[in-house]
């Protein structure tokens, strides 16, 4: 039976990829610091994943129990039957050594020696999982150069905010002092229109005065006197039209 068709291989695979997340889940945890609510949450997650992967990996030793009964049946030899017991039995190891680290955490042991325990523990480890310790490091390494990266991303836009909020902050100001020279110059308008409207005012009262006087004369002079001052205008008129325009 070729690996493509064969269930180990499908639940291998799929047991693999459940691996990689646990390795990445405890990549989190492991920088997640002790005092903040995600750090519970990964310590919950990474131990119900070990938990699965466990179970998952129990079903499969048990179907690799039973294919040991009857190799032939299966189309399987010794050789391949004890590399699928070794995957297995290294996949056990390494969710193990992810487990008690978690758990030493949760029972108030200290860290440190655990954690340097756990590259140890997966360094020992044979096959492929020989590596897993070199790829957490490599993993973490990544994701100090990604936090450092990211300060300085953060760094750079809290300056480009604080440039921009300085430019923001004298325009305000510049409109505020334009808004302040508006306002007095309003003011200043306002002023003006008031004596103009009181001059206004006073020339009206002045005009119906003279008119009332005028009515007053006219009417006092009867119809040879309107004539006689008509005629006086006249005269007066032209005398200023020629002072005017031939002198």
């Amino acid at each position: 039976m070729t690996p493509a068709r064969d269930p180990f291989y499908i639940v291998k695979g799929e047991i693999q990829d459940s691996i990689d997340k646990l390795q990445a889940n405890f990549l989190k945890w492991e920088q997640t610091p002790l005092d903040i609510a995600e750090h519970a949450r990964l310590t919950r997650e990474v131990l119900a994943s070990c938990d699965s992967i466990e179970w998952q990996v129990d079903e499969l030793e048990k179907a690799i129990a039973v294919a040991a009964k009857d190799p032939a049946r299966f189309s399987l030899n010794e050789t391949e039957l004890e590399n699928r017991r070794k995957w297995t039995r290294t996949s056990r190891d390494q969710v193990g050594v992810i487990r008690r680290t978690v758990q030493a955490e949760t029972k108030g042991h200290s860290l440190t020696p655990s954690l340097n325990g756990v590259r140890q523990e997966l360094l020992s480890l044979p096959n492929d999982y020989a590596s897993t310790a070199g790829r957490l490091d490599h993993m973490s390494q990544d994701n100090d150069d990604f936090i450092s990266s990211e300060s300085d991303r953060q760094l750079l836009l809290m300056r480009q905010q604080d440039e921009e909020l300085d430019e923001l902050s004298a325009s305000v100001q510049r409109i505020g002092g334009i808004g302040l020279t508006i306002h007095d110059e309003l003011i200043g308008q306002e002023r003006i229109l008031d004596d103009l409207s009181l001059e206004m005012e006073t020339t009206s009262n002045r005009l119906d005065f003279v008119q009332k006087k005028v009515a007053v004369v006219m009417k006092k002079a009867g119809a040879k006197g309107q004539i006689m001052m008509i005629g006086f205008l006249m005269v007066l008129f032209i005398i200023l039209f020629v002072l005017v325009f031939f002198t």
